[in-house]
């Protein structure tokens, strides 16, 4: 399965597991998805917003999508409303777009580029992230270098 489409209520988690406005999907939904749980995925809401995202677990098998205030307030929807949403399978595996300055990086360095590839999909989500807040390109360079080498290390057990 590439797509999925359907319409249910938002629901919102409660404060202390965050709050978030989301939409539930059902295992059975996922599994059949090439990548079943580790699907990222393009959704539609209202046949008029699209954003990345990627799912999250219940608990109880399900899983569950993150729907943001802003684009909740784009579609003119929120908390108990009937929205209509697609889900179609990100071409994109990372689920983000690569920032020019690390793709630079990765071309001109085997080493870091080879480090970066050996890290799990989300460490380089969170990579990217943390580069794309920064504005100037130095820092970005600098920044990249010292994420992709500190990432790659083993995390040192602090003393209780």
């Amino acid at each position: 399965m590439k797509h999925y489409k359907s319409e249910q209520i938002i629901g919102q988690l409660e404060e202390r597991k965050g709050g978030y406005f989301f939409l539930k999907i059902e295992a059975e939904i996922i599994n059949q998805f090439k990548n079943k749980r580790h699907t990222r995925l393009l959704c539609t809401l209202e046949k008029c917003l699209t954003f990345q995202c990627g799912l999250n677990h219940f608990g109880d098998g399900n899983f569950f999508i993150i729907i943001s205030s802003k684009n909740l307030l784009a579609v003119n929807k929120r908390l108990g409303d009937k929205i209509h949403f697609e889900l179609n399978e990100d071409p994109n595996p990372l689920g983000v777009e690569m920032p020019k300055v690390l793709e630079a990086i990765l071309e001109q360095d085997e080493i870091i580029k080879n480090t970066f590839e050996s890290l799990t999909p989300g460490k380089k989500r969170n990579i990217i992230h943390q580069i794309n807040k920064i504005k100037d390109i130095d820092k970005q360079v600098q920044k990249c270098i010292k994420l992709i080498n500190d990432s790659s290390k083993p995390k040192q057990k602090r003393p209780l």
